[in-house]
């Protein structure tokens, strides 16, 4: 098992790390691969809807965003984590996820799902529901935990007093392995759900 593990916050040791190295321990613990990957702090761009990546299968743009597209289709789970700004998470992170995931092409059904937020007081759920998003829209399952999946803190360090936060991560972890060994498990006795063609519907005549 492998999950990879998405760092959005511009601070490479800031709270949103300390909430996701929680995690990391348990999911050691658990005989769990990971891969922290700090995006963050990098330059990168939106998507300008060029369908580029129907035709390549990457993006045209040949930044992180490729280099973690073998990486997402090689892990059995995704972990987002973000601080919030204006009750949103951050943009540099909203940019990278959109171009991976609309330029990845892989099947991601059932790959399990979990994001983490981090703020001084308020928006975290605005942004859990943000993040969350990227998964449903795929058919990945989303990990949960005992609360909404947050800490709180204001500057780097901070988050390490939250003890019901940090408690919640190490629930969020045991539940995702539980989950993931789980949906292999199945995978092995009855294989994936059927799919059907996509019916779309656009509302335009």
């Amino acid at each position: 098992m492998k999950v990879l593990m998405i760092n959005g916050s511009p601070k490479v040791n800031g709270n949103t790390y300390t909430a996701l190295h929680e995690m990391e321990q348990v999911f050691a613990g658990e005989g769990v691969e990971t891969e922290i990957l700090h995006v963050g702090n990098q330059d990168i761009r939106g998507c300008i809807a060029c369908g580029t990546c129907a035709e390549k299968g990457r993006c045209v743009f040949n930044d992180i965003v490729n280099e973690t597209a073998a990486k997402f289709e090689a892990c059995d789970g995704l972990v987002i984590g973000s601080p919030v700004y204006y009750a949103s998470a951050n943009a540099t992170l909203v940019a990278f996820l959109t171009r991976l995931f609309y330029s990845t092409h892989f099947d991601k059904t059932m790959k399990v799902g979990a994001s983490v937020v981090a703020a001084r007081r308020g928006g975290l759920s605005a942004t859990f529901d943000e993040l969350n998003k990227f998964f449903t829209i795929c058919g990945m399952p989303v990990a949960s935990g005992q609360y909404w999946n947050s800490v709180h803190g204001r500057t780097p360090g901070d988050a390490e007093q939250d003890k019901e936060g940090l408690q919640s991560m190490r629930t969020l972890a045991r539940n995702m392995t539980f989950l993931m060994k789980s949906i292999e498990l199945g995978r092995k006795e009855y294989g994936l759900p059927e799919k059907e063609p996509v019916e779309r519907t656009n509302f335009v005549r």
